[in-house]
């Protein structure tokens, strides 16, 4: 089963084909990607979906443009005036992965109150005028703990790795990591960094955290720091735990060599940098008159000890497992919703 038809299973979408609309409707649209941060693998494969698709798209005559911007720096405030700037730009959609889920929504809603179509994805936002695409986060962090309390069930101390500190993504998986350790509470996070979802800052952030922490049985993950967070654990004269993955291609060659040497067991899970696509598709429905719901929820990939190998051989190096939707599945992730 190919990623996709795993991930529009695992939806739950069970409806039948559906006829692609027509492009008339949006062939002088305008939509504009705005993205806060491009520092990691995954940011980095979810502009190049983006640019695949929505190339494709623009060529077919679907769009007129889909251009995409990333602001310098994480910061709410710049983001905000990259969205003004949309606005006086007549972009007819904003497709937005958010610096925070709140303080954006002052900016989103000018644009809404411009008639511009703005559809959040991955880092949401709460403003009631935009449209939100996104897994849940919070069951993806529960889903850790409950994997290890299946392989360690007595339990033991955890190290925890969040993301962009303030980000909407980093307290939802983090809530739901604290959740599952309520649920099986034979764990404990006897300590908490910042890897930034990032390999290079996870690795320094572990580093420097590793001295002061007893022993831990788990290294609980948000994607982008299970690798630097292996290197710095090889590093030490301490055993390597359980590191929950993140779908990286440089995470899953290191499970595969573990797995091979010495029959390592983990697991990987993220949500697809591919979503950026999806965003496309629905903001490009929403501007053909389609009825959409506001909030849209889209199931996280998972990769296990029994399919990591064919993932791997999927996943391009330096880049993340993915999978990039076409409109056809939007129309079906709309449907399903209603």
């Amino acid at each position: 089963m190919t990623i996709r038809k795993m991930l529009l299973a695992s939806a739950a979408i069970a409806c039948a084909a559906m006829p692609v609309s027509a492009f008339a409707d949006t062939s002088g649209k305008k939509i504009a990607l705005s993205n806060n941060y491009a520092g990691n693998s995954w940011r980095q494969a979810m502009l190049t979906s983006w640019g695949k698709v929505t190339g494709e798209a623009v060529k077919a005559g679907v769009v007129a443009a889909a251009d995409p911007f990333t602001t310098a720096e994480n910061q709410a405030t710049e983001q905000a005036a990259q969205i003004q700037n949309m606005i006086l730009q007549g972009y007819d959609a904003i497709v937005l992965n958010a610096a925070s889920p709140t303080a954006l929504n002052g900016a989103v809603k000018e644009a809404c109150d411009a008639g511009i179509t703005v559809v959040s994805f991955d880092g949401i936002v709460t403003e009631p005028c935009a449209w939100r695409i996104a897994v849940n986060f919070k069951e993806m962090g529960r889903s850790e703990v409950e994997y290890l309390s299946k392989k360690l069930p007595q339990g033991g101390n955890l190290l925890e790795i969040r993301g962009l500190a303030g980000v909407f993504v980093d307290d939802e998986i983090s809530a739901g990591i604290h959740d599952g350790v309520k649920q099986f509470p034979q764990f404990k996070v006897v300590g908490s960094v910042h890897g930034d979802w990032a390999q290079d800052v996870a690795q320094k952030a572990v580093a420097g955290i590793l001295p002061s922490l007893p022993d831990i049985v788990g290294v609980v993950t948000q994607g982008g720091d299970g690798y630097g967070a292996a290197q710095a654990i090889a590093a030490t004269d301490r055993k390597m735990p359980i590191i929950i993955m993140g779908n990286r291609e440089d995470e899953l060659k290191w499970w595969k060599e573990q797995k091979d040497a010495n029959g390592y067991e983990t697991m990987s899970v993220s949500i697809a940098p591919g979503v950026s696509t999806l965003a496309f598709w629905v903001a490009q429905q929403i501007l053909d008159g389609k009825q959409v719901k506001k909030d849209l929820v889209v199931p996280f990939l998972r990769i296990d000890q029994d399919n990591l190998e064919n993932n791997l051989a999927n996943t391009q190096a330096g880049g993340v497992a993915n999978v990039e939707y076409t409109q056809a599945d939007a129309i079906k992730v709309i449907e399903s919703a209603k």
